[in-house]
């Protein structure tokens, strides 16, 4: 059987993924049979190239999904294992990743993953150690050959992942948007060669998060997401319980109408689903990402009836596929002829940029921190070396003294950013926002996926993120935001000076640097 990889890269190719959802409880179970009897199904199909599995979706514990990917794995099925981040620390998840590639499962979707609502006795505490761009630089250093000073030649044997990751397009506003579209390219700096968008029903969306992808020369297959509605369903992305899925006002009105009806509304879902199939393809994805619980015999009706739309059909049906919110960003103007993207900045987009006008206040603190950091913390900055000649010293003064310093960093700092004390200071890397209290998933690499109009999922704040590009588009360096090396914490420096560790080398920032 071809590997995905093959599949994907393959001229002219259009592979079709099935998502598939574990269950709670041992496979013994009523749900845990359904879903043994549905992936040996969708297995079998012929028009199903490959299953991609979950890992804890929606923040719930289910079965593991390798168990489930080395049974398909037996069936010759190429699969996609989902790695979130939630659940485990980097070594947990570096263990996990050794266990895949032993077994050939190297087909990996890194994600930060859905925030923990639930768990035994009470809510789970989530880990978020690392994030899915530091993922996808770990998969990159195994595929390299990670350096290991007890293996006999200095270096672990390769492993041959082929990973990919989520890019979320579906958002409102500009600085939710633009984010993601520079978190997309971090991910493929990172070693992403395959890509899924998030659910959503608006096509001229998907259109210019393609235009863009190939606009910047980004080696990347996409696949577009397409999810088999119902009225239910519906009613739960409107409502928002979903991070990052959205179903507007007009299509729920849509859900409502059609799901009342006596087949309660099946053809019509079936035929949006099978639309956007067909929509995908004559846009120039790579393939179809299909999800949605359903039995076997509607992921048939949905390609079958996908496969109608034939020549430029595609252009038509995509006329009902745009169900866009009032005020929603695009950064390029649209098609009179189709209603789809032009390929073009919009003129309104290109003023504000020029103008450097934000949506959001730039506060003063923000502009004395770049100040600050320009002529102190900064490795060229003038007072650099006088910093690193004192902290050198505080190296080898009394612990209280050094005790003393460290209080008098935090009496400035925690009133300011909120800090948390970890050490290993991000406050530079996304405009002087901290991403440890603020940000419930700590992101250091851009945002994950699960605004809502740019509050948190979790806290009823801002997204960091979105207030890091509004903040430094007043500088005009919103573009390069996320142009930097890959950020991944130290948790050794916690409760230490973060401002010792950078006079002294020891954060990611200046390590990065000297490298």
């Amino acid at each position: 059987m071809p590997t995905l990889r093959e599949r994907l890269e393959a001229p002219g190719a259009f592979v079709i993924a099935a998502e598939l959802v574990t269950s709670r409880g041992v496979m013994a179970q009523h749900t845990g049979q359904a879903l043994h009897e549905i992936s040996h199904q969708l297995a079998e199909h012929p028009g199903i190239d490959v299953l991609s599995i979950t890992d804890n979706p929606g923040g719930n514990a289910m079965i593991a999904p390798d168990m489930l990917g080395n049974r398909m794995r037996e069936l010759g099925q190429e699969v996609i294992l989902h790695f979130a981040c939630k659940d485990m620390n980097r070594n947990g998840i570096e263990s996990r990743a050794w266990k895949a590639a032993s077994a050939n499962l190297n087909n990996i979707l890194a994600l930060s993953g859905d925030y923990p609502i639930a768990g035994h006795t009470g809510a789970a505490a989530p880990v978020f150690d690392i994030d899915s761009v530091g993922l996808l630089e770990m998969l990159s250093d195994m595929n390299a050959g990670a350096q290991e000073t007890r293996a006999p030649d200095g270096h672990l044997i390769a492993t041959d992942f082929y990973a990919g990751c989520v890019v979320t397009n579906h958002k409102l506003h500009e600085r939710e948007v633009m984010p993601q579209y520079f978190k997309l390219a971090k991910k493929a700096r990172a070693g992403a060669r395959f890509v899924f968008n998030q659910v959503g029903w608006n096509v001229r969306k998907d259109d210019e998060l393609l235009r863009w992808v190939h606009a910047q020369g980004l080696d990347l297959k996409m696949v577009a997401n397409v999810y088999l509605l119902t009225r239910g369903v519906a009613r739960v992305f409107h409502s928002g319980r979903v991070p990052g899925v959205v179903v507007s006002d007009a299509l729920l009105e849509q859900a409502e109408r059609y799901g009342g009806g006596e087949d309660k509304g099946r053809a019509f879902f079936v035929d949006l689903a099978a639309k956007h199939v067909a929509v995908a393809r004559g846009l120039g994805f790579n393939g179809a990402y299909i999800g949605g619980h359903m039995p076997i015999e509607r992921y048939s009706e949905i390609l079958d009836r996908a496969l109608q739309y034939s020549g430029d059909d595609w252009i038509e049906a995509a006329k009902d596929l745009r169900y866009d919110r009032p005020g929603e960003f695009y950064l390029y103007g649209q098609d009179p002829r189709t209603g789809l993207s032009d390929g073009q900045r919009r003129p309104e987009y290109l003023e504000r940029k020029a103008k450097r006008q934000t949506d959001l206040p730039v506060p003063v603190r923000y502009r004395l921190s770049r100040r600050m950091h320009n002529a102190v913390f900064a490795q060229d900055a003038p007072l650099f070396d006088l910093g690193t000649k004192l902290y050198s010293k505080l190296e080898d003064a009394p612990k209280s003294v050094q005790r003393a310093a460290h209080l008098a960093e935090q009496a400035a700092k925690v009133p300011m950013f909120k800090c948390q004390d970890c050490g290993d200071c991000s406050l530079p890397d996304i405009a002087y926002v901290c991403p440890e209290g603020p940000c419930a998933k700590n992101q250091r690499n851009g945002p994950c996926g699960g605004t809502r109009d740019g509050i948190c999922e979790v806290y009823d704040t801002e997204c960091i993120w979105a207030q890091a590009y509004e903040r430094l588009k007043a500088y005009g360096e919103e573009e390069q935001m996320l142009d930097g090396p890959v950020v991944v914490k130290d948790n050794a420096l916690r409760g230490s000076s973060a401002w010792a560790n950078t006079f002294l080398h020891r954060d990611h920032s200046t390590k990065n640097e000297d490298h």
